[in-house]
């Protein structure tokens, strides 16, 4: 099992002591992972329903700050050498699919070839309006937004004609080291893990019901003629922080989890002794 910090951009560690405490604490207590959310901007004032709350509200509020998430995991790859840095996840749909890849493809680049680039279409309909950018049909521009990205990353002299995008004999460099960047999509819903079984190298799942939302995904890339035994899956589990995380490992596992998420905010406070902690009690006795 391995081990991810969700909602790393956040708290403390929006700012560059915090961030840097965070990255080479992580790394040294055996996190193999750190995760970023997003939100390019705040709506006040919003009424979509965020989905991981039962009172349909974020936390925080419009003056917390959220850094960008290639921005802040620029600088957390700057001040560490092995931790993956990882968007979990980034709101693709919102974004131009050559302008991102450009983006991604530098960072992995000045990484050493450590990024994991999750990615979902959104949930907060306000955010789309101010950016101008359509809502219908936001899965559907997320998948072809992947696609794009691939194209670009794996070769030059690219032409491609979508529903969303075209563009003709572009090429974007430089290019990832293995050349592509794997897509992990990330969401609660059937829908999200259907999309990642169909298109992903593997799923963040976000909420819902995680061992339906894994073996839905596996079966929906095997349908597709998908290995899903491919697929990398990450996943939250309450009991990883109870007494017993042994138990909540074994679980996870039993779904096919590979990598537990823990939040950031456990570690908002003491963050380098805690992280020492969790490595000593958790990751060095369940990886």
């Amino acid at each position: 099992m391995r081990f991810g910090v969700s909602f790393a951009n956040v708290g403390p560690f929006a700012e560059a002591a915090g961030a840097a405490e965070l990255a080479r604490s992580a790394e040294a207590a055996g996190f193999d992972s750190l995760w970023t959310v997003e939100h390019i901007i705040y709506p006040e004032g919003y009424e979509s329903a965020y989905p991981y709350a039962p009172n349909g509200k974020m936390p925080g509020s419009g003056d917390n700050p959220i850094p960008d998430p290639l921005v802040w995991l620029s600088f957390c790859g700057a001040v560490t050498s092995s931790i993956r840095l990882c968007t979990g996840i980034a709101l693709l749909p919102e974004r131009h699919p050559l302008a991102f890849a450009k983006s991604v493809s530098s960072l992995d680049v000045l990484s050493g070839g450590r990024v994991t680039l999750g990615v979902g279409i959104g949930w907060l309909r306000e955010e789309f309006e101010a950016l101008d950018v359509p809502w219908p049909r936001r899965g559907r521009r997320t998948e072809e937004y992947v696609e794009v990205l691939r194209r670009v990353w794996a070769a030059d002299d690219v032409s491609f004609e979508g529903e969303f995008v075209s563009f003709s004999r572009v090429s974007s460099n430089p290019k990832p080291p293995a050349g592509r960047v794997p897509v992990h999509l990330g969401g609660h819903s059937e829908a999200a893990a259907r999309r990642a079984g169909r298109i992903g190298d593997g799923m963040f799942v976000a909420g819902g019901d995680t061992a339906q939302m894994l073996e839905l995904a596996r079966n929906t890339a095997a349908e597709c003629g998908r290995d899903p035994d491919q697929l990398e899956m990450s996943a939250f589990h309450p009991g990883l922080l109870s007494d017993d995380p042994e138990a909540a490992i074994q679980e996870a596992e039993s779904w096919g989890v590979h990598r537990l998420m823990v939040p950031s905010a456990r570690f908002f406070r003491d963050t380098a002794r805690r992280m020492t902690d969790f490595g000593e009690s958790v990751i060095a006795r369940c990886s």
